[in-house]
């Protein structure tokens, strides 16, 4: 009766395959091997580039550690006694190994000694866990080989404070979210600190992603880049941020004009996605809008851009101030205390004046932050029809676009008035037109 396939060769194949005659540990001894060779061999070429006088072994030796883990797990499978033992004298042999290379040496990276080990436990991996984890392993330990001086560089972006940075967030998401309760707090408002923290960790996260791009991936990035990445975080900051600096620096008006466009064609989609998080039904309705509204926004800001850089200069020569830190008390507080009141002005705007309250408020937000408002719409917070958070949301959109072209306008020098009335003049003259066909 011919044996079972081994799991590795199994998953990718569902026909019938002459390998299915072999031997299950003729096959896990193959893997083993070929495994503990290809750790080898990008050993041998990693330590080719360092030119290190010292090396306790590459390609073979490591190929050979995969064997004797392999021997030593075959003997006894159960109690792993030969295989413990095997690894004792293994850890002592890599210990003089590597006080060898501190004196000779004088480097004190563990690196090698730890991929060794790792490479001898290959042979009860392979027995005992599934094939995607045994190969994510493979792949993890040579990549993590091979980006040794990528990682030093990328630390050496980091400061004091992204760490303490990466630590609140992981708190407001990972520790505080979890343990928010879910009752309802004020008789007669759907207000639940759940609700309102799920909303902070939300727009926080997208925030933060767009902070970690702009510092770490792109902090050479120019002007339109600056757009496409301050959308996501805010547009309205981005907006207040660019035009001001074409008073106090050399920032070509057309090109800021265009960065701000494309921040508004970000904050569409940014919209979009948070709708789509917290209410599926009113994501697919404000899909097919949003899509047009974005692309209409893009297509402005591309316009500006072709037929004003040669003219202006390039815009990846102009100076660019880093995104500030979103996760900041202040902001996160200020956020917080917006969410609640909108979602108690809402909740009474609603009762007292109905739908036609909610319609007028939608344009009223515009002037603060609209994304606290729109969360508490997406969440269902309030008895609103569906057609009518539609509304809602795209009107609030366009007092809020109105809102950066007069701020910037106004902030800006004078020659970037044109391109701004140019740019939200289409959009918000779209977001009419759509809110006339819904």
């Amino acid at each position: 009766m011919p044996t079972t396939l081994h799991p590795l060769f199994n998953h990718y194949s569902r026909s019938v395959n002459p390998l299915d005659n072999l031997p299950q540990d003729f096959l896990n001894f193959l893997l083993t091997t070929l495994f503990a060779l290809l750790i080898g061999l990008e050993q041998r070429r990693h330590h080719e580039q360092e030119k290190l006088r010292y090396l306790f072994g590459t390609d073979r030796t490591f190929a050979l550690i995969g064997i004797l883990g392999f021997v030593l797990y075959h003997f006894d499978k159960e109690h792993l006694l030969f295989f413990g033992a095997g690894g004792l004298v293994l850890c002592l042999l890599l210990a003089i190994a590597y006080a060898g290379k501190i004196l000779k040496e004088e480097q004190f990276g563990m690196t090698s000694v730890l991929i060794a080990l790792i490479t001898y436990c290959l042979a009860p991996l392979i027995y005992t866990q599934p094939p995607w984890l045994v190969l994510l392993i493979l792949i993890t330990v040579l990549i993590l080989t091979e980006i040794k001086e990528g990682l030093i560089a990328f630390s050496e972006k980091f400061d004091k404070n992204e760490f303490i940075t990466l630590a609140k967030f992981i708190a407001i998401a990972g520790v505080i979210l979890p343990l928010t309760p879910r009752e309802q707090v004020i008789p007669g408002l759907d207000l639940t600190p759940y609700r309102f923290w799920l909303a902070v960790v939300a727009v926080s996260a997208i925030s933060y992603a767009s902070y970690l791009l702009k510092k770490f991936v792109f902090p050479e990035a120019g002007l339109f880049l600056t757009g496409v990445l301050g959308g996501l975080y805010s547009s309205t900051a981005t907006t207040f941020s660019l035009a001001g600096k074409t008073k106090t620096a050399d920032y070509p008006p057309a090109l800021t004009a265009a960065a701000i466009l494309i921040a508004t064609a970000m904050m569409f989609l940014r919209i979009l996605a948070l709708a789509f998080l917290f209410n599926a039904a009113l994501g697919r309705k404000l899909l097919l809008p949003f899509l047009v509204l974005s692309l209409i926004s893009a297509a402005a800001s591309a316009y500006l851009y072709f037929q004003n850089s040669s003219k202006e200069g390039r815009e990846d020569r102009q100076p660019t101030e880093s995104q500030p830190n979103p996760l900041e008390f202040r902001t996160a507080l200020l956020f917080a205390l917006l969410f609640v009141f909108f979602a108690a002005l809402t909740h009474y705007v609603l009762k007292f004046y109905g739908s036609s309250g909610v319609s007028v408020l939608s344009f009223i937000v515009g002037v603060t932050d609209i994304d606290p408002f729109l969360l508490n719409l997406f969440q269902g917070k309030q008895a609103i029809p569906e057609h009518l958070a539609v509304m809602a949301t795209i009107q609030a959109t366009i007092s809020n676009n109105f809102l950066k072209a007069v701020y910037g306008a106004f902030m800006g020098r004078k020659a970037i008035r044109q391109f701004l009335w140019l740019g939200f003049g289409a959009v918000i003259a779209a977001s009419f037109v759509i809110l006339l066909l819904i």
